[in-house]
């Protein structure tokens, strides 16, 4: 696992991408996947429509070193293919615990990208987290997928807002426990 030098940021080898931390060359793309619906009402927090600038504001808010969110982009260039297919995170919480988070563009839906990442993610384990949590719409049986396959077990039902559909949403609680 090599670390960038500006961020102290792991960068982790997957076997079709490397994770790494975000960098304003990302703006372009991840601005063009998630002003995608499909990709916003799967989120939490991502806008449809996106607002301008909200991409650039996203990436310089991850890349600061206070940030309680630590954000990797999916990056495939070293195989031939795009330097952000979607974004994975870990977002600190107390008792070294972290709750996970990625999408990935429409285009790489259900090509194991996503699992590849989350798969990455836990073998690295770059914050030292003893548990990982996570939290998919109950509409999105793909990333619960995700989560099972990794080894997530099922919590139990919850809702969480959604800033895309502007409503509360049904959701599945995944935990993951890794020492």
């Amino acid at each position: 696992m090599k670390h960038d030098t500006l961020l102290q940021q792991p960068v982790i080898e997957a076997p079709r991408l490397v994770l790494r931390p975000l960098r304003p060359s990302d703006a372009g793309l991840m601005r063009l996947y998630t002003s995608d619906r499909r990709v916003a009402d799967m989120t939490t927090s991502i806008p449809h429509p996106l607002p301008p600038g909200m991409a650039e504001g996203f990436i310089a808010q991850s890349t600061r070193p206070d940030a309680r969110e630590v954000v990797w982009a999916l990056d495939a260039t070293a195989f031939g293919g795009s330097e952000l297919l979607g974004v994975i995170s870990l977002k600190t919480m107390d008792r070294s615990q972290s709750e996970i988070g990625y999408w990935v563009a429409p285009a790489m839906w259900n090509t194991g990208f996503a699992s590849e990442a989350v798969n990455a993610l836990i073998a690295a384990n770059p914050l030292g987290n003893a548990t990982l949590f996570g939290s998919v719409f109950q509409d999105n049986p793909g990333s619960a997928r995700v989560l099972t396959n990794a080894g997530f077990e099922y919590l139990g039902d919850a809702e969480a807002f959604s800033v895309a559909r502007g409503a509360k949403v049904p959701t599945w609680t995944y935990l993951k426990r890794l020492g």
